[in-house]
């Protein structure tokens, strides 16, 4: 059985969301969430998992949804940043199901400084479900990992009572990933705050689950963003286990691993650091500077290859009043970096066993 045989293609919410990710837990693999600022990388994205024959998360950073609305709409109150995830979100649903592919619709870190953001999103969503009975987006991130655990909790749970009465998941995240990302930086964080604690896990798992299990939970395991070569990043996957166990030790739980995780900051990160997360409940994992690369990286190869082909409208090697036309239109050095694109999140799915699951 795979998983169109208990899913739809297209956007998927709710118990869909939860089947999906129940069925990749079950079977040790996870689906990449690829954050997209335009409709090409989406369109990208979703034909690298069409061709591999696979689910895809599509997501927006705040920043990216105000690029997707235009860098000319002032993100005054975070409006350019709510219309673009709108935007976007509505794309994706207009073309997702012709793809033949399962997509949850996703919105990446929202801090505490960007909740306007987040307030404007779940409006949405509620205006979508009050017409088609689901909402626009599949679920949203929280990221309030630098406020204090019992404000981090506390302002989830608000939000998880409003998003249950929608069929709406919520990713939260526990302890910081370093680095830097989308204009949030965490470069000189103490180490320690690098690595959650089971308790924490413990934490969240109790004042989550008494409202809907449609959560999963991003904890830090050394995770961090931005560029690196693999194996300069010190990942400590096995504690993942270490907390799936404890969760399900102190709650007399069934299931070897009762909560879903999210891996953030995968750039530079070992084939075998990728394994281990899955295979300990990781389900979900973030790429976006390696795609971002990809994206740029067809367009360089492109150029470089038709350089002489691309210094004026007219005139090129085949002689001085040839035209360039099907050399400089768009829809010719964009496509380019849209195949790349597409090989990188093919890699990504394949590295997280993302193959064949339709």
């Amino acid at each position: 059985m795979g998983l169109l045989d208990i899913v739809p293609s297209g956007v998927i919410t709710g118990d869909d969301v939860r089947k999906v990710y129940s069925y990749a837990s079950k079977h040790g693999f996870a689906i990449p969430a690829i954050n997209c600022t335009s409709s090409s990388t989406i369109n990208a994205a979703l034909e690298a998992a069409r061709d591999v024959k696979s689910a895809i998360i599509i997501q927006f950073s705040n920043g990216g949804a105000a690029y997707y609305a235009g860098k000319g709409i002032s993100n005054k109150d975070q409006q350019a940043s709510i219309l673009g995830a709108v935007a976007g979100a509505h794309h994706v649903r207009a073309v997702a199901k012709s793809y033949g592919i399962p997509v949850i619709l996703h919105s990446d870190h929202c801090a505490k400084n960007l909740l306007p953001w987040f307030d404007g999103m779940l409006a949405a969503d509620e205006e979508y479900f009050a017409k088609h009975g689901e909402p626009l987006f599949s679920s949203h991130m929280l990221d309030l990992s630098e406020e204090s655990k019992e404000e981090n909790i506390e302002i989830c749970v608000r939000y998880l009572e409003r998003m249950a009465k929608i069929n709406c998941h919520l990713e939260m995240e526990i302890g910081i990933t370093g680095g830097e990302e989308d204009g949030v930086d965490n470069s000189d964080v103490d180490n320690a705050s690098l690595y959650t604690q089971p308790q924490d896990i413990l934490d969240i798992y109790n004042a989550f689950s008494k409202i809907t299990d449609l959560f999963s939970i991003a904890a830090a395991f050394g995770n961090v963003h931005g560029v690196y070569a693999p194996g300069n990043v010190k990942l400590h996957p096995e504690l993942l286990g270490k907390h799936q166990a404890y969760v399900k030790e102190e709650l007399k739980l069934e299931s070897d691993k009762p909560v879903w995780f999210v891996f953030h900051g995968g750039s530079g990160s070992t084939e075998e650091d990728i394994r281990v997360a899955v295979s300990l409940g990781v389900v979900k994992m973030n790429v976006d500077t390696d795609t971002q690369w990809a994206y740029w990286e067809g367009i360089k190869q492109f150029y470089e290859a038709k350089k002489a082909y691309l210094q004026g409208q007219v005139g090129n090697p085949e002689g001085e009043n040839k035209p360039n036309k099907k050399f400089y239109d768009p829809r010719v050095w964009v496509r380019e970096a849209e195949k790349t694109m597409v090989t990188r999140v093919q890699q990504a799915c394949k590295d997280l066993g993302n193959v064949e699951r339709l």
